[in-house]
């Protein structure tokens, strides 16, 4: 049975998946491939996407979407496909859905009117920001700081390691209210007085990544997402969503990588037969599908929980994300290893996955965060069931 047969998928899904297919095989690579100009790339992939109306999938129908709110299953299968052919593809349309996610889940209907429909059309692009130099995973750490005065909310702080700092229009960020332990989410828009971006980063697989600084930067109250005082809820809430997805991502670099190394295996010709002749080979083989199927089948569980009802996936998302991308480090390093010093080599296929993957561990919760969340829901469902 092909993984979009399983039970958990309905004809909505598997016309997306062919639909999707198809576009992929008509726009190899997807032009994301080029790393000299990340920003550009980018830029272009947005709207490529957009164009296409897969980024219709990132928004509420309402507001020039695909369905009534996220249809969570739809959001992995468009992340595992696209990551499987190219990772800044992929990059470009998650942040898209991350980045307005806070607006599409808890903004207000002005918020979603102003600003979702040029998401879904490419014209803007999104930014999530809440990570912070001392306060990345541990969120309720943040520094920055939001006031009101009369009709505004004045920024004060800096937010780093922050995805499409640089070429965002706009940025959802999160910081502390007047009181305590109340936080904030508000939109800032790249023109906004105050508000610059300082640094650019780079990384070993690059994509738009920077630190942005808020100096006095004045917004209007009525940018506020969701309730005041309830930021942290938003922030929660989102990543509740799209820390599933991450997991897919993970998923599409895996079945890439595992599809290179046979594609090798099969024909590199070794003591007198194909590689793929020899017991090590075929017992690697037999680790990286196994681990690509336990990824799949944590992944889409956690989307099918989400899309049928469930307020929140927290454990299941964690399992997922953890588990999927830990997975997906090993199938590409085993790929590597496979293709021996071909793998090393700058530009080919399993080389760019090895640096790409990495960053997935890292970020919406690096893995020994997971860890703890699992734990927590784990110990938490004890202690309510021994009552």
């Amino acid at each position: 049975m092909k993984p979009i047969d399983w039970p958990w998928f309905d004809e909505t899904h598997r016309d997306l998946h062919a639909t999707l297919s198809t576009w992929i095989s008509k726009h190899p690579g997807l032009g994301g491939s080029d790393e000299t100009n990340v920003d550009r790339t980018c830029r272009d992939l947005v709207k490529s996407l957009g164009e296409a109306g897969w980024l219709r999938y990132a928004v509420p129908a309402e507001f020039g979407g695909r369905s009534a709110q996220f249809d969570v299953r739809s959001l992995c299968l468009l992340r595992e496909k696209l990551a499987y052919e190219s990772g800044l593809a992929d990059f470009a349309f998650a942040m898209q859905g991350l980045g307005a996610g806070p607006i599409s889940l808890y903004g207000s209907a002005e918020l979603k009117s102003k600003y979702l429909p040029s998401v879904a059309s490419g014209e803007m692009i999104a930014a999530f920001a809440i990570s912070e130099a001392e306060a990345g995973s541990d969120v309720a750490g943040m520094q920055t700081t939001a006031r009101r005065e009369g009709d505004s909310y004045v920024i004060e702080g800096g937010k780093t390691w922050i995805s499409n700092g640089g070429i965002a229009d706009f940025y959802v960020v999160f910081a502390r209210g007047e009181k305590e332990k109340e936080y904030v989410a508000l939109v800032v828009e790249s023109s906004d007085p105050g508000f610059t971006v300082t640094e650019r980063i780079s990384t070993i697989a690059p994509h738009p990544l920077g630190t942005l600084r808020f100096e006095g930067c004045r917004v209007p109250a009525d940018r506020l997402v969701g309730e005041n005082g309830k930021g942290l809820r938003v922030a929660l809430g989102t990543l509740d969503v799209f820390r599933t997805t991450v997991g897919a991502a993970a998923l599409g670099f895996a079945r890439r990588a595992l599809d290179e190394a046979l594609g090798y295996v099969s024909t590199r010709k070794m003591f007198g037969g194909a590689l793929a002749d020899l017991q090590l080979t075929q017992a690697a083989i037999a680790d990286m599908a196994t681990d690509i199927d336990a990824s799949a089948l944590l992944v889409y569980r956690s989307a099918w929980t989400r899309d049928n009802g469930a307020e929140r996936v927290t454990r299941e998302a964690a399992m997922a994300k953890m588990y999927s991308t830990e997975a997906a480090q090993s199938v590409i390093d085993r790929a590597v290893q496979m293709l021996g010093g071909r793998g090393v080599v700058s530009g080919n296929v399993v080389e760019r996955l090895y640096r790409e993957v990495r960053a997935l561990r890292i970020y919406e919760g690096a893995t020994e965060v997971q860890k703890l969340v699992i734990a927590g829901q784990v110990l938490k469902e004890y202690s309510e069931a021994s009552v």
